[in-house]
């Protein structure tokens, strides 16, 4: 298969990023690895080469718009809830001295990544295996991270709980929502003040020559999370703080 970049190039260059030849190999194997993967288990519902390059990859690294550190900042990553490996790998990809962890509760998805980060010959990748309430106990990744990234689906108040524990002080928390999200944010506040953090930034965008709204939320660490946090598996989803 010929792969045209034309657009997504040209949907780069409004965050300044510009890809190099191998780089753009690197999404052609990972766009070929996704949709073969997608044939047998349950990835994504988004297999088109142009829609993948916007909704998945250009995403992912729209980051830049609110973190541009990350271009040149050899930063310790962790990916939460990261699925088919978004916004990890991208990112991993496009900056590629950032240290990534990605973490997911389902291993099927690890396997797939393991040969993602294999055949694209990525380097400095953890994969972890379990549930973000549990691990995040643990002392060797409790905030031991200077950024956690979310794409995840739930509500920024369940999110704040299962990502800010796992971030450094001073370190940031990004969340990834698919629409606008004010009364969310707002609701959230109490949750990320409870879990040693302030909403440092919210940006509302459209995704480049589309019609797609995306915010990011950008949580920084301001304080140690308190030992209560996270609370046990579910709790978080089911009991939002």
């Amino acid at each position: 298969m010929i792969y045209d970049h034309t657009q997504f190039e040209k949907d780069l260059s409004f965050f300044n990023i510009e890809l190099k030849e191998d780089q753009k190999e690197q999404f052609n194997r990972f766009y070929e690895l996704l949709t073969e993967w997608n044939s047998f288990m349950n990835l994504t519902a988004i297999t088109e080469w142009d829609d993948v390059l916007k909704k998945h990859f250009l995403d992912s690294l729209s980051a830049v718009r609110v973190l541009d550190e990350i271009r040149f900042r050899k930063w310790n990553v962790i990916d939460v809830g990261t699925g088919a490996g978004f916004p990890g790998i991208p990112l991993k990809i496009v900056f590629p001295d950032l240290r990534l962890t990605l973490l997911d509760s389902l291993q099927k998805r690890l396997d797939f990544l393991d040969e993602v980060v294999r055949q694209l010959g990525l380097k400095d990748v953890e994969l972890v295996h379990g549930r973000a309430e549990d691990l995040a106990r643990s002392p060797q990744m409790r905030e031991h991270y200077d950024l956690c990234v979310s794409r995840a689906v739930a509500n920024l108040s369940t999110l704040s709980e299962l990502c800010i524990p796992f971030v450094k002080k001073g370190g940031v928390f990004l969340s990834y929502k698919s629409e606008k999200s004010v009364q969310e944010a707002e609701a959230a506040k109490s949750a990320v003040f409870l879990l040693g953090g302030r909403l440092e930034k919210q940006d509302t965008f459209q995704l480049p020559d589309s019609d797609m709204t995306r915010t990011l939320f950008v949580i920084r660490k301001v304080q140690e999370t308190s030992k209560k946090y996270p609370r046990k598996a579910g709790v978080p989803g089911k009991q939002p703080l």
